[in-house]
């Protein structure tokens, strides 16, 4: 058995699919989302292939619940190859003529400052290790802003693709390495966030959640010698 992964926002979309191919790939998982149900239903696909897989509920937005998912995640399955931040959200009402200050705000606390949480929780380990990768689930609104996405997401994501540069930065002389990745058009959940559901004509032209997942696979089985700083893919029409 490999190291460990943890993966917020397995509950649903990339993140789901992030923990079924590391399950695969023979990773025991700590997997958190906000809704205990989808989680279960996470960890039943990541059980099928043999691995072991730990949930634990609770939204990475609230303070001081990372560093206890981390603390859970290491006790439980031991030291931490792999961080996976995937969990994000948006909100209907997203233009800035009618973004709320709530809104703006917890979308910043879900998109952005749950994934510095996670990363800062899991860097001491990582650096007594001189190991470790975080893939961090971005978007391609962390390149130009786009009215599709909204302004809090994109502020969001504009912060998490500046902070796994500075990862790459600061903390490759301890071996540590991370990877944003920056997906267009994704047919996942959040897209009931969106004010206007796409057709399902639109929908059949997204990548797949899966698809992201080849990508994180893809920065994780890299040997520790080579890093991908950034990955951007896109729908191909």
């Amino acid at each position: 058995m490999k190291q460990h992964a943890i993966i917020t926002g397995a509950g649903t979309g990339v993140g789901r699919h992030t923990a079924i191919a590391l399950a695969k790939a023979g990773w025991a998982l700590t997997l958190n989302g906000r809704t205990l149900s989808t989680l279960e239903e996470t960890q039943k696909s990541c059980q099928a292939h043999g691995t072991r897989c730990h949930i634990v509920a609770g939204s990475i937005a609230q303070r001081g619940f990372a560093a206890q998912l981390i603390q859970e995640a290491i006790q439980t399955h031991g030291a931490v190859g792999v961080l996976c931040n995937a969990a994000g959200t948006n909100t209907p009402r997203r233009m800035l003529e009618e973004l709320s200050e709530e809104d703006y705000h917890r979308l910043i606390d879900t998109n952005l400052h749950g994934s510095y949480d996670a990363i800062q929780a899991i860097l001491p380990s990582m650096r007594e290790a001189r190991s470790g990768t975080i893939i961090n689930i971005i978007s391609d609104s962390a390149i130009w802003g786009m009215p599709l996405a909204g302004a809090a997401y994109t502020v969001s994501k504009f912060g998490l693709r500046g902070l796994t540069q500075t990862i790459n930065a600061e903390e490759n002389k301890h071996g540590i390495r991370a990877c944003g990745i920056l997906p267009g058009e994704i047919d996942t959940p959040i897209l009931k966030q969106r004010p206007t559901m796409p057709t399902e004509a639109h929908r059949a032209t997204m990548l797949r959640p899966e698809d992201v997942a080849e990508c994180v696979m893809l920065a994780v089985n890299l040997p520790p010698r080579a890093v991908v700083q950034e990955l951007l893919i896109r729908p191909c029409r």
